[in-house]
């Protein structure tokens, strides 16, 4: 691993850690040259295809997952840290599908089913843009849904 600092080549790690589904294994490391420390993560990459509406595929980004939920989240009461183990739940559900291919709608409703638990406006804000809304009728027919349940 090289050192973010110096860009030396060689450092040990200090301490390692799994979390709890042990998806992300994080390491505490110190440079052997300069001997500041630092952390990094380590996640299993997600080999998947996304197929999008229009037919192509592309490559699945988790930071184009998290961008997107981020844009949701935006000013809203959610921190970046439930954001995270948010995307882990939906990378770990597109694991288990057994597939290298998914559609771009199947991960739209992961999504939205988990905004939906984090923060009501986020969900809106997000089902708006993936939904396609384009009256103000569209906005207030997803709230009634969202306030039945």
């Amino acid at each position: 691993m090289r050192c973010p600092f110096c860009v030396h080549e060689e450092t040990r790690v200090l301490d390692k850690r799994e979390n709890e589904d042990q998806s992300v294994t994080r390491r505490r490391r110190e440079c052997l040259s300069c001997k500041k420390r630092f952390t990094t993560y380590e996640r299993v990459e997600v080999d998947l295809r996304i197929i999008k509406k229009d037919g192509r595929r592309e490559s699945y980004s988790r930071e184009k997952l998290r961008s997107g939920i981020l844009k949701a989240c935006e000013k809203r009461p959610v921190s970046l840290d439930i954001i995270e183990q948010s995307i882990d739940k939906i990378e770990a559900t597109l694991k288990g599908l057994n597939s290298s291919e998914v559609e771009s709608r199947s991960i739209g409703n992961l999504v939205m089913k988990e905004l939906k638990k984090l923060d009501k406006v986020a969900y809106i804000r997000f089902a708006s843009v993936y939904k396609e809304f384009e009256d103000p009728q569209s906005f207030e027919k997803e709230v009634k849904i969202l306030l039945k349940k």
